[in-house]
């Protein structure tokens, strides 16, 4: 008896939710993160965010400001309020500075990794500004063997391929010429 009483209280609570809502819904989109506009306040450019908004939406705008008012309640809330910075879950888009004085040079040294196994490990990639996930799936593919990203500027290819690299990245990188290749034969990992 209990049971059915529940059962009708749940499908009174869904039907009156499902007639509040209507059909298709409209989601407008930010400009600037083409997030949600409900979700800009969680993006590293809230403030560009807030500022397109105003131009392009304004009552979007006033309706987002309004429910930070009552979500705050007695705290006055103003457009020129600055955004506690966010302590939990990580620092949002960080990039690393690049490094202005590195010599450019790539390093190519073999490996061993069984008794008859070698791998090959090429560094210096990062310093000629070549995307090394890319790099590594052109080797990948040149080689038709495994390769990946294993350090700041290493890529590990699994395989005895030092010569043959030795011709592939200045054809595949004309930025990289002969000079500026070195060989460092057998090293331990």
């Amino acid at each position: 008896m209990a049971e059915e009483v529940e059962s009708d209280v749940i499908t009174e609570n869904t039907t009156e939710m499902e007639e509040k809502i209507e059909y298709p819904l409209d989601v407008k989109y930010c400009g600037v993160c083409s997030l949600p506009l409900e979700y800009c306040e969680y993006t590293a450019e809230y403030e560009k965010c807030k500022e397109w908004l105003k131009a392009n939406i304004p009552d979007a705008y006033e309706a987002l400001i309004g429910q930070v008012a009552d979500q705050l309640g007695d705290v006055e809330v103003s457009e020129g309020a600055a955004k506690k910075k966010q302590t939990r879950g990580g620092k949002g888009v960080v990039r690393a500075p690049k490094k202005k004085n590195v010599t450019k040079k790539v390093a190519l040294s073999r490996a061993q990794r069984n008794k008859k196994k070698y791998v090959t490990v090429v560094t210096g990639l990062g310093t000629f500004d070549i995307d090394l996930k890319k790099a590594a799936k052109s080797f990948a593919q040149k080689y038709s063997c495994g390769s990946s990203v294993t350090g700041d500027d290493e890529i590990v290819i699994q395989g005895d391929v030092l010569d043959d690299l030795l011709d592939f990245i200045p054809e595949k990188w004309p930025e990289i010429d002969d000079d500026s290749i070195d060989d460092l034969g057998d090293q331990k990992r």
